[in-house]
């Protein structure tokens, strides 16, 4: 399944996660919540606070958890 999201807000539930394959050069931005990001081949975790955004670095698995009930951009 592909699913293209592109401005999108898309929300998750406390400890929900979401898996992005592939998606070096993408940004997530959290818009509510706290979400904890941690990248295949990445030196470090990133947790984003609402209006936090990050730059996916690495090629491979990207993760993406909901410390609370959240709402991520991935633009």
């Amino acid at each position: 399944m592909t699913l293209e999201l592109a401005n999108a807000a898309l929300r998750l539930v406390r400890g929900q996660t979401l898996k992005l394959r592939d998606s070096a050069g993408h940004t997530i931005c959290a818009s509510e919540g706290a979400v904890w990001i941690t990248e295949e081949n990445g030196r470090q975790d990133v947790i984003l606070q609402p209006g936090g955004c990050y730059r996916v670095v690495n090629p491979g698995l990207t993760v993406v958890q909901a410390f609370s009930d959240s709402s991520v951009v991935l633009n």
